[in-house]
């Protein structure tokens, strides 16, 4: 059975609800589609926990080694990693509690998301972050959504 992902309204109620994310590959290259899409949900209020090896902090966070050394609760994982990564990801999730688990587009790990998705958490893959949250319509400056 193929995997399917969550309902518009769904996702844009996991959006609302989350803070924290972690993004797994985050790379602190600006021309990097990671650091990007990181940098929109930045400035949208969400806070940004970088999970890259060898770096020390991106956008002006920490960086955490893995998953695992995250020393506070994470709501959402977004991971830019090659499909080949996910089994691994996915189970960091569960572990350390995460709300949810989100593959950029490309990413794709059936076995994994429906694992994981049985574990509790709400799960996208193979879809951009950044342009799901504009299509919930949640696009707005983290100063203005405050405003309104």
């Amino acid at each position: 059975m193929a995997f399917d992902n969550p309902a518009l309204d769904e996702t844009r109620e996991v959006l609302t609800r989350t803070r924290t994310i972690a993004v797994v590959g985050l790379s602190p290259d600006p021309d990097r589609p990671s650091y990007g899409v990181a940098l929109y949900l930045k400035e949208r209020g969400y806070h940004i926990v970088p999970v890259r090896p060898g770096v020390d902090e991106v956008l002006g966070q920490k960086a955490y080694a893995s998953l695992l050394q995250v020393p506070f609760a994470i709501d959402l994982v977004n991971v830019f990693r090659q499909s080949r990564w996910i089994s691994q990801h996915a189970g960091e999730a569960v572990l350390v509690g995460a709300r949810g688990l989100w593959l950029q587009e490309g990413v794709i790990d059936d076995e994994s998301a429906q694992r994981a998705r049985n574990a509790g958490l709400f799960v996208v893959q193979d879809r951009c972050l950044l342009k799901e949250h504009r299509r919930a319509g949640l696009n707005e400056p983290a100063t203005r959504r405050q405003r309104l």
